[in-house]
């Protein structure tokens, strides 16, 4: 039961944050509408791993104020430490806060610390309740829980086939000695598309085109 629990907020937590990204992208960083993070499906782990650790954070016999401020350097750490794993490890940046102040190595940055607190205070005053009795629901439903193992299935498919994608571009961008911005290379992969008449793909961005062409384009265009 805990495990169907956990998982449904995990789930939860990754559509929400997509979706949150999904418009953040449109209206604030990029402009365009483009599928955020590192999956194809309408999730984000991160999210899902946050929303995990805020809940489980407020069974913590601690002042709500002090499990605020817990959090928001809990989920600031989270980041970081998910950042740093793409970079360093698939060189790929899935966000890059190096033009904002105050930012170390572009992963963090204290403006996104102050909406992780303001996120954390949200889910300890107003969500947590709410997020309690929804996962108790699913948890003890069927049909939910059903629901909850296709989407897993789904998740770990798309995993696999996103990890295998990440290798080919850990290879190019090793040559290049880069590391790549992902959503900036998705971006720059539907523009050319536009240009040769084809259908721009909002999931699998990346199918029929070659990835270092692709990368050392991108490349090209990022230095002007």
């Amino acid at each position: 039961m805990i495990f169907f629990k956990l998982l449904f907020l995990f789930f939860f937590g990754s559509v929400c944050g997509w979706v949150i990204e999904l418009f953040f992208r449109r209206f604030g960083s990029l402009k365009k509408w483009i599928n955020p993070g590192f999956l194809n499906g309408p999730y984000l782990p991160m999210y899902g791993c946050g929303t995990v650790i805020l809940y489980a954070a407020c069974h913590i016999p601690l002042p709500k104020w002090a499990l605020v401020l817990i959090l928001a350097v809990a989920l600031t750490l989270l980041e970081y430490i998910t950042g740093l794993i793409f970079i360093k490890g698939m060189k790929i940046k899935l966000w890059d806060y190096s033009n904002r102040w105050g930012n170390i190595q572009g992963i963090i940055c204290p403006l996104f610390s102050l909406i992780w607190s303001a996120i954390a205070a949200g889910f300890v005053f107003f969500l947590y309740e709410p997020l309690q009795t929804a996962a108790l629901w699913a948890a003890g439903n069927l049909w939910a829980i059903f629901c909850i193992g296709i989407l897993g299935g789904i998740f770990l498919v798309d995993l696999g086939i996103s990890f295998n994608i990440s290798l080919k571009i850990r290879k190019a961008a090793a040559q290049l000695k880069t590391a790549v911005h992902y959503e900036e290379l998705k971006a720059a992969v539907n523009e050319k598309r536009k240009l040769l008449y084809q259908r721009v793909k909002f999931l699998f961005p990346f199918s029929n085109v070659s990835l270092p062409d692709s990368i050392k384009e991108w490349l090209e265009k990022h230095k002007k």
